[in-house]
């Protein structure tokens, strides 16, 4: 399992991370969502041994990563944001080259790059010179790299970053296969949406702290149980809100460009009513339509609200 403790992490008077309590429990894919300079790569390279902490505690496998580096390391596979490949080697030498740094034993190396090279999809381009492959396939092939000596925990920063759309569906697959593997598996990226079919939990990250934690069944759920309506016209200041405020299946309201944005609850029928009422009020709507919802608003939305409870 991971598992952190007002892990912190400042450079100067910036903090990085700050006070960060996660707990990640065994065999769970666990998906760290923030847009760049959030804090998610300086959080897994701390957790790789890469960084040390200001402050605060972090363990994985029972390992403290500051006081047993050596023992984290064994137990973790990391993949970076940015790596670099080995020009002459093919790809069945670059997995055997990694499994000697990890001393796995080399009866063992052979069927264990076929299995995985199976699972990554590059059984075809073993004898392939890794820096011939396409970057989606260089990705892939660093996740097997980092299950070569089969570890408990695999920490992947932005595993799709800069893949093309066939790619991405590549790799979503690819992360399915950890799952079924039964690895422990911490994954950050910019794009909560990439991790709706992926991951078990999620967590959002913004400027260095941890504002919402939540299981990625139960934000599906509300997905389709919520919708967002798009509202524009012409109305007094306030009075839109103080309509909307009477709904009891309105849930959030933010302005957006020219309009605003509802987060509703209520049935097709409900939302009829609730535009028969903007008009009993003497509102223009020029718009009343639904809007594809916002994952990320509507988890930072009811994160808000169960911590209310």
């Amino acid at each position: 399992m991971i598992l952190t403790q007002n892990l912190c992490k400042r450079y100067g008077r910036m903090a990085a991370v700050q006070d960060m309590n996660l707990s990640i429990a065994p065999g769970t894919v666990f998906g760290l969502v923030g847009e760049n300079g959030a804090g998610k790569t300086t959080a897994l390279s701390m957790l790789a041994t890469l960084s040390t902490p200001t402050s605060g505690r972090a363990y994985i496998q029972g390992f403290e990563v500051t006081r047993e580096p050596r023992a984290v390391r064994r137990c973790i596979g990391y993949m970076p944001d940015a790596f670099g490949v080995y020009d002459d080697l093919t790809v069945m030498e670059y997995l055997r080259f990694f499994a000697d740094c990890y001393r796995v034993d080399r009866r063992l190396v052979k069927a264990r790059a076929d299995d995985l090279l199976e699972r990554v999809r590059l059984t075809d381009k073993r004898d392939t010179y890794v820096n011939a492959l396409s970057r989606g396939m260089q990705q892939r092939l660093e996740i097997a790299r980092c299950l070569m000596h089969d570890p408990a925990v695999l920490i992947l920063d932005e595993p799709s970053s800069g893949l093309d759309p066939k790619s991405r569906l590549e790799m979503r697959t690819v992360l399915h296969g950890l799952r079924d593997m039964g690895k422990t598996v911490l994954i950050s990226t910019h794009i909560l949406n990439e991790l709706a079919e992926v991951a078990d939990e999620v967590g959002i990250l913004r400027r260095g702290e941890l504002v919402a934690v939540a299981a990625v069944q139960v934000m599906v759920q509300h997905s389709s149980a919520y919708r967002t309506i798009r509202i524009d016209g012409r109305f007094e200041p306030g009075e839109l809100e103080r309509v909307l405020a009477a709904d009891r299946h309105v849930v959030d309201v933010h302005a957006a460009d020219a309009g605003w944005n509802v987060l509703y609850a209520g049935t097709l029928a409900q939302q009829a009513d609730l535009l028969t009422t903007l008009v009993q009020h003497g509102m223009a709507i020029t718009q009343f339509s639904e809007q594809p919802t916002d994952i990320e608003q509507l988890f930072l939305r009811l994160s808000a609200i169960q911590e209310g409870m």
